[in-house]
């Protein structure tokens, strides 16, 4: 069993309010429906449980589960990390996004995550295993994006 990374950072510029692209990312229900392989997020207080499907990874296909502990500074920032009690979970992701206004009244988003995922493959296939995760990651990303503009009216 093996550690794997991906990190993706990226950021856009939205004619939508800011308060408009918050509602959005802190509604579970419609991440869920907008971000390719996401299943569904269940939601407990500060804890988001997010399913996804199942991705083939070099010849071996995972279905990840993880729980996010969630901190939210409304309309600025929203701040995710595993849930350090749940150690028995395979993957684990971190990150940040980020909101600001644009002096044309729409919004500035950054974001900026880490994902690991616990894999039973050696070691040395990291590079390989690594470059299919980020492959995958900014599909979701692209996908993600898409599908936010078009639930803001933006596509």
């Amino acid at each position: 069993m093996a550690t794997f990374t991906a990190r993706d950072r990226s950021s856009a510029a939205l004619r939508s309010p800011r308060s408009e692209v918050w509602a959005a990312l802190v509604d579970a229900s419609l991440i869920a429906r907008i971000t390719p392989y996401v299943t569904s997020i269940d939601v407990e207080g500060d804890k988001w449980l997010w399913r996804m499907g199942t991705i083939p990874v070099l010849g071996i296909s995972v279905a990840p589960r993880f729980t996010e502990l969630m901190e939210f500074e409304p309309e600025d920032r929203i701040q995710f990390r595993h849930d350090p009690s749940r150690p028995d979970e395979m993957t684990a992701v971190q990150g940040t996004y980020v909101l600001a206004d644009r002096t044309d009244g729409g919004t500035d988003v950054s974001i900026d995550l880490e994902i690991a995922c616990k894999l039973p493959l050696p070691g040395l296939a990291r590079r390989a295993v690594e470059g299919v995760m980020v492959q995958v990651v900014k599909h979701m990303g692209v996908v993600f994006s898409r599908n936010l503009l078009k639930h803001l009216g933006e596509a």
